[in-house]
């Protein structure tokens, strides 16, 4: 018998992903601090984050349930570009990545236990390079009014209007919109979970 895949995000992003893929789960969010530390590596961090979410949701659960937890970093020139707040914002961060290229890492954790309650972590983190072509400032605050940025990382969604800014992606397109299925898909089969087919 399979496992139960847990996700533990509301991104409806990643619950897009997954379903697309064919995977069966339930939902449940973490509540968790998803603040970086002063000085830490965005890969360290994001993985951090996405075990604090698993393990956040996957505490008290029983044997037999497997917790996805998942957490994007946008980074360009060494600085982390988070969720915009507002459209102000949202146009300022893309002019910033203009003309430019930027890595999108999507750190993974899937926490559970086995038959015999032993807890297990297993953790894994996406790159991808995305370039970007030049944006005049009325085309970003265009954009911005939209309202799409506003919950991106980076201030664009690659799967929405905002993939008319990119130029490449070099890595999983599924990475920089915020899951990387196929990476995860050869760990949840090892775990029992397997997608459903038509």
């Amino acid at each position: 018998m399979g496992h139960r895949l847990v996700l533990a995000s509301a991104s409806p992003r990643r619950r897009e992903l997954l379903e697309r893929a064919g995977y069966r789960f339930e939902i449940e969010v973490a509540d968790v601090d998803e603040t970086f530390f002063d000085g830490e590596h965005p890969v360290e961090a994001t993985v951090r984050v996405a075990c604090e979410k698993a393990l956040a949701v996957a505490a008290g659960k029983r044997s037999g349930v497997v917790v996805l937890g998942a957490d994007t970093t946008v980074v360009c020139d060494g600085r982390i570009l988070g969720k915009p707040a507002d459209p102000g914002e949202a146009a300022d961060m893309l002019l910033s990545i203009a003309g430019r290229d930027h890595t999108v890492f999507t750190g993974w954790a899937l926490a559970g236990c086995d038959e015999h309650g032993a807890p297990s972590l297993i953790t894994g983190v996406a790159r991808s390079v995305v370039s970007m072509r030049s944006i005049s400032r009325q085309e970003a605050e265009q954009y911005a009014s939209s309202g799409e940025p506003l919950d991106k990382a980076g201030g664009y969604a690659v799967q929405g209007e905002g993939r008319r800014f990119v130029s490449r992606v070099v890595g999983p397109l599924d990475n920089v919109i915020g899951l990387p299925v196929d990476d995860l898909a050869p760990v949840l089969a090892e775990m029992g979970i397997e997608p459903e087919r038509a």
